[in-house]
């Protein structure tokens, strides 16, 4: 079989050549084409830069990120708060700074707030009174139902701050467990020769699988870095809000390159591995701690029912020999 034969539509060998011929002669001209034309990045980045700030400012400035839709505008609660001018109180300040450290921003976050230290203890004294007193549910005498009821009342007080305390603890240890890895990045950026405002936006964006918590914090730093007309404010921003020595650590190492210029890829590549290593050491001592939790769980649970496996044919055997007795 010949090489026409299996050349389809009729073709000609000659025919196939011109047509590769022809095809090599575009691409050769398109790739020239593409090598000499000259094209300015410049312009797509800083409209990609612009958008990116534009969407992280709405984020910023958007009233409630977390459970909107759960406070309609000029509702009962709103109403309440505002009836007893509670946002303008001192807790208020105090309980702002609770929010933003738990990850609740937006004026809605601080009116439900408000509205729960209001309300909660209100109704566990209302939940008290009609189970204690009138269904008797419980048959305590008078000192001990008071008692019960005035812990009902501190329960109720305190929970919102119980709330607030515990979330903010988790999102810390979750900043504090994936900063390693957002400093490494960051090297990265800053020898790159990207700018810190550029940096934070790119670690931010790359470490939102990773660490959401820690790559919101930096977007919200890179738009304020961007917006404020302080850089210093944006950086102490950042420390207020997560509350964590290690970022505070870092803000300070931001703070002096921003005064003095000093080198920040080699002061970030420090810090990345002193948190690397506090990490593992950390690592190290909840196991080095495994025996000694362990041994509790092992007399009580363990040993008992290896006694009974290896005492006990024993003790059959002993109690049949004294029957016969």
């Amino acid at each position: 079989m010949t090489i026409a034969a299996l050349i389809p539509f009729g073709l000609k060998f000659e025919d196939l050549v011109i047509f590769a011929a022809a095809a090599t002669c575009i691409v050769t001209l398109a790739a020239v084409w593409q090598a000499l034309v000259v094209r300015d990045p410049l312009t797509p980045r800083l409209k990609a830069l612009a958008a990116r700030r534009q969407a992280l400012r709405g984020e910023m400035l958007r009233p409630e990120r977390r459970g909107r839709g759960i406070l309609l505008k000029d509702g009962f609660i709103h109403r309440t708060v505002h009836r007893f001018n509670l946002r303008r109180s001192a807790q208020a300040v105090k309980a702002q700074i609770k929010l933003e450290r738990a990850g609740f921003r937006g004026r809605d976050a601080l009116v439900l707030y408000l509205f729960c230290k209001l309300s909660l203890p209100l109704l566990a004294a209302a939940a008290a009174l009609i189970s204690l007193y009138l269904l008797q549910a419980l048959p305590l005498k008078e000192p001990l139902r008071m008692m019960v009821s005035f812990g009902l009342v501190l329960l109720g007080l305190a929970a919102p701050d119980i709330y607030l305390k515990n979330a903010a603890d988790k999102r810390r240890a979750a900043m504090q467990k994936g900063l390693p890895d957002a400093l490494d990045l960051m090297v990265i950026c800053a020898e790159a020769g990207l700018s810190l405002d550029a940096a934070l936006t790119r670690v931010g964006r790359e470490m939102v699988s990773a660490a959401p918590e820690l790559a919101d914090e930096l977007g919200l730093t890179a738009v304020e870095l961007a917006f404020l007309p302080e850089r210093q404010k944006a950086l102490d921003n950042f420390n207020q809000r997560t509350n964590l020595a290690a970022i505070r650590g870092v803000v300070n190492t931001l703070q002096q390159t921003e005064k003095y210029g000093t080198p920040l890829a080699q002061s970030l590549r420090v810090l990345a591995a002193e948190f690397r290593d506090q990490r593992l050491m950390k690592a190290e001592e909840k196991a080095a701690r495994l025996p000694a939790i362990l041994t509790v769980p092992m007399i009580v649970f363990i040993l008992p029912a290896l006694f009974v496996v290896v005492l006990g044919p024993a003790i059959i055997s002993v109690a049949d020999g004294l029957k016969w007795l």
